[in-house]
């Protein structure tokens, strides 16, 4: 007989409606246009969702002059610098905006604060495709970054009485409150958002993983490792009392020997990892465990957003 294995499976998990709209636009793109489409960066981070459009004829590219004129041009979900789009409107190109509403709602608040005058911190982390797209909506220097708590201690701002800050909208929220915390206690006056940056689908997912993590030997997070989302619900996993987590592309990432004296498994998908992976991993396990399923219910998820009339 197998092995008994509980498994809790979070919910919500998976795609969030940014990351399904982005697709969209890539799907309709290649089917209004034909192929090839040409994708500016991956349109979400995960190799199974890139492996996919490819195959129907998407090209992924990472900088516009490898594109040609006169083809079609995709900007992933993440968003793009200001200098992208124009340099696309020069050369006369047909591009598409796959930015996520709430990514640009981040790149209209940074530019408010900029209009106002005021110094802006933004809170992510230096390289990721979103940090880059929303310091790039504005002029060299005009956006400080700040990753740590330490950053926070230490910056130094022109005047302490005229600054605002946004976020990436990936983080984890609890280590971006202590980040703000400490921004709030040196700069009170500091501006903040109107609502809450790190977006409702990172939330809801961080959250889900908190109810169940302190009840799980080991939790099991699909997702790529450089996506920011995936890799956040590893950390609040462990910080919320799992015995063990560990990020994986999908099922063939299981390294069975981190299943001694495992009775129950937590299971999650970060929001640019399709449900088949999930799935996946349920019918691996099944293979080698009887297994019994509870899912653990948090936040409904109702968000959809408009695709660009273009292929609407």
């Amino acid at each position: 007989m197998k092995p008994q294995l509980n498994i809790l499976l979070a919910s919500p998990r998976g795609f969030c409606a940014g990351v399904d709209r982005a697709i969209q636009i890539v799907e309709r793109a290649i089917e209004k246009y034909g192929a090839p489409v040409y994708v500016r960066h991956e349109i979400v981070h995960n190799r199974h969702v890139v492996d996919r459009l490819k195959a129907i004829g998407a090209v992924f590219v990472e900088e516009l002059d490898e594109c040609p004129d006169d083809r079609p041009v995709v900007f992933s979900a993440h968003g793009v610098p200001k200098t992208v789009p124009a340099e696309a409107i020069k050369r006369r190109m047909l591009f598409l905006d796959a930015t996520c509403p709430l990514v640009s709602k981040v790149h209209v608040e940074a530019a408010r604060h900029y209009e106002n005058g005021r110094e802006i911190v933004l809170i992510g982390h230096a390289g990721h495709p979103e940090v880059v797209g929303t310091m790039g909506q504005l002029p060299p220097g005009a956006v400080r970054l700040i990753e740590t708590v330490e950053d926070a201690e230490t910056f130094q701002p022109v005047d302490a009485s005229n600054l605002a800050f946004v976020t990436q909208t990936t983080l984890s929220v609890e280590d971006t409150a202590d980040l703000v915390e400490a921004l709030r206690r040196r700069f009170p006056e500091i501006s903040a958002p109107h609502k809450e940056d790190i977006c409702y689908a990172t939330t809801n997912r961080q959250e889900s993983v908190k109810r169940l993590a302190a009840d799980c030997d080991l939790l099991l997070v699909v997702g790529a490792r450089y996506s920011s989302n995936s890799v956040r619900l590893v950390e609040v996993g462990k910080k919320a009392g799992a015995r063990d987590a560990r990020l994986i592309d999908d099922a063939s990432g299981i390294d069975w020997d981190w299943f001694k004296g495992v009775e129950t498994v937590g299971l999650t998908a970060g929001a640019s990892a399709p449900e088949l992976l999930v799935q996946g991993v349920i019918e691996t396990l099944s293979g080698r465990y009887a297994i019994t399923i509870h899912e653990v219910t948090g936040a409904s998820e109702t968000v959809t957003f408009k695709l660009p009339r273009a292929v609407a």
